[in-house]
């Protein structure tokens, strides 16, 4: 049986937990993985898809809710990489996802700990509209999980999301589910033909050219160090969007946000500083 915790409000349920899917191979993934500077395991989650599975965090010692961290961490992968990054993640009082996609908002939902529907309709077919599901069959059975069901609690209703991704290439290794204890989960993800740990190597040129080298040539002129005029734009954007994120991490006391808006204004800053002293030939 999974572990449980009891919640702030009394009640007992699965203990905190969470799982990143990224629509990208691992080899992309692992290099923008270590900027969150957090030790995880990486392996592939299907065709196409890669998950990554957080060894800690704050949830675990009630420092922060899950669903905060979860979201910060999403956001931070996907403003910095070209693919998208849903976070998965449950505890004592609920379950839900987060879909974030380059500068865009982040979307999700939410169901309570029975399964009641505790979001918007409106997230479901943002959801399916940003992953290019099928806008009828998939955008369907989205729209089932939003109705009540006595017979499905929250965990079944993020095996249900899974379900439905199937069919975009999501395919987690058996015992990579929704609810599962964190120690199954690090040993399920560890036990993977192609599993590998990822953590910050405090080594920014070795970061840097390997997210270059993931990213593929055509998109090297647009990253913050090539010194290409172009790669202004998005550099100003990191700091921006950072900028406000940072604020607001630091004044609701989320480590999540923080580390996104600090991750996105040191990223800009830094890049808008090496297009400046390093410009192109």
């Amino acid at each position: 049986m999974p572990m449980e915790a009891t919640s702030r409000t009394g009640r007992t349920g699965p203990a905190p937990g969470a799982l990143l899917l990224c629509r990208a191979e691992p080899d992309s993934v692992a290099p923008a993985a270590q900027l969150l500077r957090e030790r995880m395991l990486l392996t592939r989650a299907g065709k196409g898809w890669s998950v990554l599975v957080p060894e800690g965090g704050p949830w675990l010692h009630g420092e922060e809710p899950v669903d905060r961290v979860l979201t910060g961490w999403a956001t931070a992968l996907a403003v910095g990489a070209p693919w998208p990054v849903l976070a998965l993640w449950w505890d004592a009082d609920h379950s839900g996802y987060t879909l974030a996609s380059g500068f865009r908002r982040p979307v999700g939902y939410v169901w309570l700990t029975n399964g009641t529907p505790a979001g918007e309709d409106e997230a479901m077919r943002t959801f399916a509209a940003r992953l290019a599901l099928d806008p009828v069959l998939d955008v369907q059975s989205l729209d089932h999980l939003t109705k009540p069901d006595p017979s499905s609690d929250a965990r079944a209703r993020l095996r249900g999301l899974l379900a439905i991704l199937t069919r975009a290439g999501v395919t987690l290794p058996t015992g990579l589910a929704p609810g599962e204890p964190a120690d199954r989960l690090r040993a399920t993800a560890r036990v993977q033909p192609d599993a590998r740990a990822v953590e910050w190597e405090g080594r920014r040129e070795a970061v840097q050219g390997e997210i270059g080298t993931a990213a593929g040539h055509h998109l090297i002129p647009w990253l913050p160090w090539s010194g290409d005029p172009g790669a202004r734009t998005p550099a100003l954007a990191q700091i921006a969007t950072g900028l406000p994120l940072a604020a607001w991490g630091l004044r609701h006391h989320s480590g999540g946000w923080l580390t996104a808006g600090a991750l996105l204004l040191a990223h800009g800053a830094f890049g808008l500083a090496y297009n400046l002293t390093h410009p192109r030939d």
